[in-house]
């Protein structure tokens, strides 16, 4: 069946929790409670910085633009996920599931490029700190945002032109969402390639990213060690500390999922894995790189005292 043919008539019928109805008010309930925190902290952080000229630095540039990336990572799958937990006929027409599948892979992706950019700019902070400010300019920043945001456009487009034409009647999607693995095994063409692409584009987006998060946290580390204080190394540890749970639970969830044959893939697993990185990480997101930051707590105190 060609694509020309089945994208104004197909529709893919999304399992979500229906496997465990005795999970759907649970998971309905957790689900909305993220969705809305995800907008409460994501939106607080972006209306913070711009107002404050105080946090228009480097940092809280690329904080402002993470926030806005979990912010419309979480619109464009948990409202659907919220809506199709108790729906009848939860059906995704293959136009619509395509556009969803884009936009997530797209913002997925310029996310883990972004979080490589911000551990480099605490690299340079805490290793330059008096070149700090020439090293990481204007036009530096918008370039690094940029480029994050262009690579991910073309490694998407990569995927997306890959993928099969051809479906061989099959339209269950076990999943909450429409997601590129689901979507393969309804294929009745070769997806070799498909898997290959899924690998390749992986390695740039995924292992790379992260392995140089890593090794700017490993520098950051050394430098930490040296400072005398002991209040000073520890406040710097458990800041670095909850920087990296973050980025392994995004990292490790997502490699855990893309970076293994598919043939060992659990649909049932995967789809549960996806709930980390696509739920629960732009939640938490605000609360570990900004809410706890003195600079973001001075910006709400004056709010509040200006409305006292």
């Amino acid at each position: 069946m060609a694509m020309d043919n089945v994208t104004a008539v197909f529709e893919f019928l999304l399992i979500g929790i229906s496997n465990y109805p005795e999970w759907k008010v649970t998971f309905f309930t957790l689900v909305l409670i993220t969705y809305l925190s995800t907008l409460f902290g994501n939106g607080l952080i972006i209306f913070l910085i711009y107002i404050d000229p105080h946090l228009h630095t480097p940092m809280y540039f690329f904080l402002t633009n993470l926030s806005f990336l979990d912010l419309c990572y979480g619109t464009n799958s948990m409202p659907q996920a919220l809506v199709h937990c108790f729906s009848t006929h939860p059906y995704l027409s293959y136009r619509r599931c395509l556009t969803q599948m884009s936009v997530s892979l797209v913002l997925a992706t310029a996310e883990c490029l972004l979080l490589a950019v911000m551990a480099y700019d605490r690299m340079i902070a805490i290793s330059n700190p008096l070149r700090y400010s020439m090293i990481m300019n204007g036009p530096v920043c918008v370039w690094l945002v940029a480029t994050s945001w262009g690579a991910s456009l073309v490694l998407t487009a990569m995927l997306i032109i890959s993928l099969p034409l051809h479906f061989c009647g099959a339209n269950v999607i076990n999943h909450f969402v429409c997601e590129i693995l689901s979507l393969l095994e309804l294929a009745c063409s070769d997806t070799s390639l498909n898997e290959l692409m899924i690998l390749t584009t992986g390695i740039f987006t995924l292992l790379l990213p992260f392995g140089f998060v890593l090794l700017s946290y490993i520098r950051i580390a050394t430098i930490v060690l040296r400072i005398r204080s002991v209040r000073g190394r520890l406040k710097a540890f458990s800041t670095c500390g909850s920087h990296l749970t973050v980025v392994i639970i995004f990292y490790g969830a997502a490699i855990s999922m893309y970076m293994k044959p598919q043939s060992k893939s659990s649909p049932d697993q995967n789809k549960f894995i996806s709930v980390l990185y696509g739920a629960l990480t732009p939640m938490l997101n605000p609360l570990i790189y900004s809410l706890r930051n003195k600079d973001v707590k001075g910006a709400m105190r004056k709010i509040m005292a200006k409305r006292t």
